[in-house]
């Protein structure tokens, strides 16, 4: 049985009625959560198709100072997530639980990490034939459904947590780097700052009300380093068990 849910901007989707929500948090037909603790800040700019299931949650670091950069960054049409937590650790919903936002990026392959697989099994193929071994992963991976893959795009809830990242004291940008260079020597040599005791405190809060009201197996719960290919110092404080 399904039921069609009108968005606020005319925006109209077809949701299945077992992905409707029960439980601790109140989730409003709009995918709005109606609890006190939580501000709603909605940018539907940076929502996307509709989310047909959820299957796990992806923790993040913005790298970026406060949260009004990330709502100036949402408001550009940025790439974001559906929840935010500051510094102090006011938790703001930014997006729609019912759409996808893109907040993940390229799959790494689980079967590798879990040693089910050799990479062997990521080569290129007539049936995937991409010359980025990156994007052929993704690929390869996203045809497979989670736990065998990790939480993708289509099927995750993000959740950013403001904290910024830079360069440690003792290393220092090389000369004569382009743009392009240089983001990505910052991207990778980077560490990101501890997380706040209260930005945690919410975060296991948050993580423990959406496991139970979605019903989300509890070991689906991954930093954004795990699943995709970014800093591997993001969000390695992020404490939520």
């Amino acid at each position: 049985m399904m039921r069609r849910v009108v968005q606020p901007e005319g925006r109209a989707s077809i949701v299945p009625k077992s992905f409707e929500y029960k439980n601790m948090l109140q989730i409003d037909p709009q995918g709005m959560v109606t609890a006190s603790r939580i501000q709603p800040r909605r940018f539907t700019i940076i929502e996307r198709s509709a989310m047909r299931s959820i299957t796990g949650i992806i923790v993040h670091q913005t790298g970026s100072p406060n949260e009004q950069s990330v709502f100036a960054s949402y408001q550009s049409g940025g790439n974001g997530a559906h929840f935010l937590i500051a510094k102090n650790g006011t938790l703001y919903q930014t997006a729609s639980v019912r759409y996808r936002t893109n907040h993940v990026g390229p799959l790494k392959a689980r079967c590798l990490a879990e040693h089910r697989c050799t990479a062997a099994a990521f080569r290129k193929s007539k049936d995937f034939p991409q010359n980025s071994a990156v994007e052929r992963m993704n690929k390869i991976e996203m045809t497979k459904s989670v736990p065998v893959r990790y939480p993708s795009n289509i099927d995750s809830i993000g959740i950013e947590i403001v904290g910024i990242a830079s360069l440690p004291p003792d290393l220092k940008m090389p000369a004569g780097l382009s743009k392009a260079q240089q983001d990505a020597f910052l991207g990778e040599k980077s560490v990101y700052e501890p997380i706040t005791t209260a930005q945690n405190l919410s975060l296991r809060w948050l993580v423990d009300e959406l496991v139970s009201t979605l019903h989300l197996d509890s070991s689906e719960v991954h930093r954004h380093p795990d699943v995709s290919r970014k800093n591997a110092t993001e969000a390695s404080t992020a404490l939520w068990r």
